[in-house]
């Protein structure tokens, strides 16, 4: 990609425009129902002026406009991929929110941005305190309107495998969204660096 030459007022360039100026990331927010994946991805995609696509929100359009129901099974993903593809292959950013709970739609995302010869920051977001995490799932309402939220014996019960390669870990019980996002721009920067 050409590095863009924007200054600001004072002849320097913006950390917009350094952030803006590599090759294209896949931010992938991951991890079980009600751990804090929205609200990070959500502050990272305002803080980076960058496209967000919701495996939830995408699921539930399907849903709510075709003859399909919950479960869908890959289907919302399988969108998200191309979308993401599409996106990245423009030499944008995108963050993705889904629970991503399985090796297959993780190597799926990782293949995503290998094809759009993007790099990838996978993230996985966990909630260590159990309480927090189910008072977390019992009292919170969700803004994808027809969504139904998982009950707590339902994301105890979920299908979710350990990770079997390297990937940031947040931990929403011990560090705030705002912190979290932080966190993530800074791997990003790295992985642009790395790719430089």
């Amino acid at each position: 990609m050409v590095e863009k030459n924007l200054v600001n007022a004072q002849g320097f360039r913006t950390q917009d425009e350094k952030y803006r100026s590599a090759r294209s990331v896949l931010v992938v927010v991951g991890g079980l129902p009600a751990t804090g994946k929205s609200t990070i991805a959500g502050i990272l995609a305002r803080q980076t002026k960058t496209p967000y696509l919701r495996i939830d929100r995408i699921e539930q359009a399907i849903v709510a406009w075709s003859s399909l129901s919950h479960p869908l099974g890959p289907v919302g993903y399988a969108v998200a991929y191309e979308l993401a593809r599409e996106q990245l292959q423009l030499d944008l950013d995108v963050i993705v929110e889904c629970v991503n709970p399985i090796t297959l739609t993780r190597d799926s995302w990782l293949r995503t941005a290998d094809e759009a010869g993007a790099g990838i920051v996978e993230v996985e977001v966990v909630c260590s305190d159990e309480s927090e995490h189910r008072r977390r799932v019992e009292t919170r309402t969700s803004d994808v309107e027809g969504l139904l939220l998982p009950t707590w014996a339902a994301v105890v019960g979920r299908v979710y495998e350990p990770w079997s390669r390297e990937h940031l870990v947040v931990d929403s019980a011990r560090m705030t969204a705002s912190n979290a996002a932080q966190l993530i721009m800074s791997k990003i920067t790295s992985v642009r660096t790395e790719s430089s």
